[in-house]
C-alpha cells in the first residue's frame, strides 16, 4: 500500500499558488502523475489531518502533474503552508 508522501511529492510554490493558500484556502502540490484525485484526496487528509472539500488535477507544460486540493471551512491553509516552509 503506498503511503501519503509517495503521492504527495512536494508543495508547488508560485506567487498564484501563494495567494490561493491566502485568499481561497487552497493547497497546491505536485503529486504522483499516476494517482488520481481520489488518491490524492486520501494522502493530503492523512498526512496533515485536514478534511478536503474539492480536487483538481492538471498535467503541467514540464510534465508533472499538479494538484490544487480545497480544504474545508474548519481548516486552515496557511497554518499547512507555514509547516511546510510556503510562507
Amino acid at each position: 500500500m503506498k503511503r501519503p508522501l509517495d503521492i504527495i511529492q512536494y508543495p508547488h510554490l508560485t506567487e498564484k499558488s501563494v495567494n490561493m493558500v491566502e485568499e481561497e484556502n487552497k493547497l497546491v502540490f505536485i503529486v504522483d502523475e499516476k494517482s488520481n484525485k481520489e488518491q490524492v484526496k486520501w494522502a493530503v487528509e492523512k498526512e496533515f489531518g485536514v478534511t478536503i472539500v474539492d480536487v483538481k488535477t492538471m498535467n503541467t507544460m514540464k510534465g508533472n502533474k499538479k494538484a490544487i486540493v480545497k480544504l474545508s471551512k474548519e481548516d486552515n491553509a496557511i497554518d499547512i503552508a507555514t509547516r511546510l516552509g510556503m510562507l
